[in-house]
């Protein structure tokens, strides 16, 4: 059991984090609780810090919208956040996607479903192109595009007000995920992650190799919802330097040898 828990310590302290964030919204909705109250695209810290989806206004900034001094001062405060530890420490360990994401993926290596078709048929660099359509439909609609139709929203709103027709977003993502393209919504499709990943290109807060205690076990990169952040792994010592990276730490719960993999800031080991 020690050994179980050790294995995914952070596994489950992403889910304590994602649960408890939404647990804080929901309080807000319904015992009228001032920790965290709104939404992801712009919420108060204790009913008086501002914080706010950076993608979410500019979007509304192409809509044409005026951005009030609050929104923008949102925006910044959790930009430069993730621009700290890791942009897309959002996707890993906030957003109420990645548990769904994360039970396809590994339903998908417990099932063997990988093998099937070890070719993907797209490349990664689509949420890149959808980023970009978001914004060009934000523009041509006058509307924040994405905002929309984001199942992350959706599934927000959901848990707060209740599922409806939620659940049918939930399902489809899942099986996409399970069925049709390995890590394909977070990995190739949404717009947000990219987002967050040019946000975070420089973060201090990084995954590091040290190939001299790496026994070749090749567990991280089965693990990994970005494998392709991963080509040091049994060839040089070096920390992940691709924003692609969620900072999940799947990497590090399941490595053999202490030390091979660790979170590191700056180059340095935590």
């Amino acid at each position: 059991m020690k050994n179980f828990i050790k294995l995914n310590k952070y596994l489950y302290l992403r889910r304590a984090t994602q649960l408890g964030v939404l647990f804080l919204y929901f309080g807000a909705n319904a015992w009228g609780w001032k920790i965290l109250t709104g939404n992801f695209s712009s919420s108060k810290l204790f009913d008086m810090i501002p914080l706010g989806d950076p993608f979410a206004s500019l979007q509304m900034f192409f809509a044409g919208a005026v951005i009030s001094v609050d929104v923008m001062i949102g925006a910044v405060i959790i930009a430069l956040f993730y621009a700290m530890v890791g942009g897309r420490v959002f996707c890993s360990w906030v957003c109420p996607i990645n548990p769904i994401t994360d039970l396809a993926s590994y339903l998908r290596r417990k099932f063997e479903f990988n093998k099937i078709s070890k070719r993907q048929p797209s490349t990664r660099s689509i949420r890149y192109w959808v980023l970009g359509l978001s914004l060009v439909l934000s523009v041509l609609l006058a509307v924040p595009a994405f905002e929309f139709i984001s199942p992350i929203s959706m599934v927000h709103r959901g848990i707060i007000f209740g599922f409806g027709f939620t659940w049918a977003v939930i399902l489809v993502i899942f099986l996409f995920d399970m069925f049709v393209l390995k890590n394909g919504w977070c990995g190739h499709v949404c717009p947000l992650g990219a987002f967050y990943s040019l946000v975070g290109r420089y973060s201090l807060i990084r995954v590091f190799h040290d190939v001299d205690k790496c026994t070749e076990c090749m567990k991280c990169k089965e693990v990994c919802p970005e494998v392709q952040v991963l080509p040091m792994i049994a060839k040089r010592t070096e920390q992940v330097s691709d924003s692609t990276c969620t900072n999940c730490a799947r990497c590090i719960d399941v490595c053999e040898e202490d030390g091979a993999l660790s979170f590191s800031i700056l180059g340095k080991k935590a």
